[in-house]
């Protein structure tokens, strides 16, 4: 059989892509339901894009490649096409929007964008092999067939969440073809300590904010579990984070803690400074600090000096993670194709004509908060007009 495009992966950035390709498209995907992703994210609800999105909240070894894909297909295309098909959404924080119903909709929407655009989806059908010919690719699929096509368009997600099915298949065909691939690691992923070092206040949460060593800081919930430290302030942060190395939590940083701590001097003085501390910080993790830091004697004794000493404690805690808890339970894929072998505007391989690398495979990773999605959204509808126009 004989396409125009074959696209491989069934996810966002796939899924974007048939609606735009024009011509004979063929999605194949080796799952059982397109969009599994999607359904799962924001808590069933997918988080699927950003207000405030920016190049500047996605990480790659060349932070500029992402800026054509996103200023020519930004948040507020993807928000009409969603008001298009009438799925009501809302803001939650910082910019993240959710369906006000169920992620299944926007995968509906786009199942239903790309059967208008005459795109075929295969789906429990994975890709055996694939060879260049002259005319552009020729696949060998595990249902039997074998289909040629001009374009091929590789959309097979990173390594993130394998028990749904990830896997390094598009990093397999990067090789194969000769394109240079940066390291992979998993991104927005708790942080993990051997040690046990907070199973004694699992579950207790606060905003706070967490900064890895090479890598901005983030203002959100941290969690901490039994296993280590988790929350959107954590998982940011992760992504920046190298083994080895520490992040720094600045506890409640909405309050200035000295001159908090100093105000509640004046008024509670014959009091302990643990049940002081306890008003603006949780009891349990009080209770734990106190292991570390010297919280005895009364409030009134403390003297300037010594309150400074325990802010600088609570704003500039240093830990060192042993590790995260990996691909199990990242939600992306960090690192991947080199952006140097691909062209910016139509996401082609440089050196392979009709060879096309979308969404996660490619060495482009957002921030948490729909950063992602919109990065497949763009990435995939560039590559699709690239097609598009190639087909006329």
């Amino acid at each position: 059989m004989e396409w125009d495009t074959v696209i491989i992966g069934a996810g966002a950035a796939g899924l974007m892509c048939a609606t735009q390709t024009g011509g004979k498209t063929l999605v194949v995907d080796h799952a059982k339901k397109a969009g599994e992703k999607i359904r799962i994210s924001g808590g069933g609800r997918c988080n699927f894009t950003n207000l405030y999105c920016d190049p500047i909240n996605f990480l790659s070894d060349n932070r500029h490649f992402c800026k054509s894909a996103l200023s020519r297909y930004t948040q507020w295309n993807f928000i009409d096409l969603m008001q298009q098909h009438g799925i009501a959404w809302h803001e939650k924080t910082l910019g993240q929007l959710f369906c006000d119903e169920t992620a299944k909709d926007v995968v509906a929407m786009l199942l239903d964008e790309m059967s208008n655009a005459g795109a075929e989806l295969r789906l429990g059908c994975s890709v055996a092999s694939i060879d260049k010919t002259d005319s552009g690719f020729a696949l060998a699929l595990s249902d039997g067939d074998r289909v040629q096509t001009k374009n091929l368009v590789i959309s097979t997600g990173g390594k993130s969440i394998p028990k749904m099915g990830a896997s390094g298949f598009g990093y397999d065909v990067a090789r194969q073809f000769d394109l240079p691939l940066t390291d992979t690691r998993p991104g927005l992923v708790p942080l993990s300590f051997t040690n046990g070092d907070f199973k004694d206040i699992s579950g207790t949460a606060l905003p706070a904010r967490v900064q890895a060593q090479r890598g901005p800081s983030f203002v959100e919930a941290l969690l901490f579990t039994h296993r280590g430290l988790s929350g959107p302030a954590i998982l940011q942060a992760s992504s920046y984070w190298r083994e080895g190395e520490e992040i720094t939590i600045h506890l409640l940083p909405e309050i200035d803690i000295f001159q908090t701590l100093r105000d509640k001097r004046q008024a509670a003085g014959k009091r302990n400074l643990t049940t002081i501390l306890a008003e603006i910080l949780p009891a349990r993790l009080v209770e734990f600090l106190a292991k570390s830091i010297d919280l005895s004697g009364n409030f009134a004794d403390q003297s300037d000096t010594r309150l400074r000493e325990i802010a600088d404690a609570l704003t500039n805690w240093r830990v060192r993670p042993s590790g995260s808890e990996g691909y199990r339970t990242a939600e992306v894929t960090i690192g991947g194709v080199d952006t140097s072998a691909l062209s910016s505007k139509t996401m082609e391989a440089k050196d392979v004509s009709g060879l096309y690398f979308i969404g996660e495979v490619v060495d482009v990773t957002g921030w948490l908060g729909g950063f992602n999605f919109q990065w497949a959204w763009a990435s995939g509808w560039a590559a699709g007009q690239a097609i598009k126009s190639k087909l006329r």
